[in-house]
C-alpha cells in the first residue's frame, strides 16, 4: 500500500479509535471497527481528497452498524450492562475530556438510538458542523438538528455539574475499597452519598449484583452479606489507574481481574461506583493495555 495512505490513516487512527468507543462502549469493537475501516480504506484511499473527513464518515457508519446488530444482545444481557473500563492517561486533546468518557456519560448515550448517537458525538463531542453530520449520515441539516436536539435532552444531566480535586478523589477510592473489603459501616457510610448507586457487570460470568444498588444502606448491605458468607476478598495485586476519566483501581483477585471506578459527588462523597467483573470485557486489562 502507498506510504502516504498508510501515514494519512494512521495519523487519523488515535482519532477514529475515540470515536468508536463512545459509539459503542466497547474497547474490543471499536478496535475492530477502525480496522474495518482500514480496510475499505486500502481499497478506496487513492481517490480521496478529505482522508479525515473519508474516515470519520466510514467509521460512523460501521459503528451504526454494529450498534444495530448488538440491540439483541444487548436486551438480553444478565445483570445491568457497563462500558468496557477504558484505561488510559488523559491527554490535552480537547475532544478527549473525561467527562466524556465518564460511566455516567457513556450509559446515557445507551438511551439514543444509533442515529442519535452518532450525531451528538460528531457534533456535541467532535465538533463537526451540522453539514459535514448530515453527509456522513445521509440525512438532511434540518433532520441531523432535530436529532441533536433529542440526544441532548437524554444526556444533559449525565455530563458532571462540579469538579473534584484529584488528589482528593484518589483518596475517596482507596478508603472505599480499604472499607469495602472489610465491610467497615461507619467508614462506608461516611464515604458514600447518601442517594449513591453501584453497578456491577459480571455479564453472567462472574458472581455480581444482578440490579443497580441505589443509596449507601443498600451497598453497604451488599459488602456486608458478601463478607458473611465468603469472608474478606483475597486481593493479589491493587493497582490505581484512571478508569473512564474517574480515580479508581484495576484489582487481581483469586477469580480474575476486576476494575472499579468511583464518580466523585458533592460534599467529599461517592456519587456512584462502577465495578466491571465481566471478563469478556476485560481482556485488554488482562493485556496490560487500554
Amino acid at each position: 500500500m502507498d506510504a502516504a495512505l498508510t501515514e494519512a490513516f494512521e495519523a487519523n487512527r488515535p482519532r477514529l479509535k475515540r470515536l468508536a468507543y463512545r459509539m459503542l462502549g466497547s474497547v474490543a469493537e471499536a478496535e475492530d471497527a477502525v480496522q474495518d475501516a482500514w480496510l475499505r480504506w486500502e481499497r478506496a484511499g487513492e481517490g480521496v481528497a478529505d482522508p479525515a473527513a473519508w474516515l470519520v464518515r466510514t467509521t460512523t457508519r460501521l459503528c451504526i452498524d454494529r450498534l444495530r446488530k448488538a440491540k439483541v444482545e444487548r436486551e438480553a444481557y444478565r445483570g445491568p450492562w457497563l462500558p468496557e473500563p477504558l484505561i488510559e492517561p488523559l491527554t490535552d486533546d480537547p475532544v478527549e475530556r473525561a467527562e466524556d468518557v465518564s460511566v455516567a456519560f457513556l450509559l446515557a448515550l445507551e438511551r439514543l438510538s444509533p442515529l442519535e448517537r452518532a450525531v451528538f458525538l460528531l457534533h456535541d463531542v467532535f465538533d463537526q458542523g451540522y453539514g459535514d453530520v448530515a453527509k456522513t449520515l445521509e440525512r438532511s441539516e434540518a433532520a441531523v438538528r432535530q436529532l441533536a436536539s433529542r440526544a441532548r435532552e437524554h444526556v444533559r444531566d449525565a455530563r458532571p455539574r462540579f469538579t473534584v480535586n484529584e488528589a482528593e478523589a484518589s483518596r475517596l477510592a482507596a478508603a472505599f475499597v480499604a472499607a469495602s473489603a472489610n465491610a467497615d459501616v461507619g467508614a462506608l457510610s461516611a464515604l458514600l452519598a447518601e442517594d449513591a448507586i453501584l453497578v456491577s457487570d459480571g455479564g453472567g460470568k462472574r458472581k455480581a449484583a444482578l440490579r443497580v444498588l441505589v443509596g449507601s444502606d443498600d451497598i453497604i448491605a451488599f459488602f456486608q452479606k458478601l463478607t458473611w458468607r465468603n469472608g474478606a476478598p483475597v486481593v493479589e495485586s491493587l493497582t490505581p489507574a484512571r478508569i473512564n476519566g474517574y480515580p479508581g483501581f484495576i484489582l487481581n483477585l483469586e477469580d480474575g481481574p476486576e476494575t472499579m471506578a468511583f464518580q466523585p459527588g458533592e460534599d467529599g462523597k461517592i456519587a456512584a461506583v462502577y465495578l466491571v467483573r465481566n471478563p469478556e470485557k476485560l481482556a485488554h486489562v488482562a493485556r496490560g493495555g487500554a
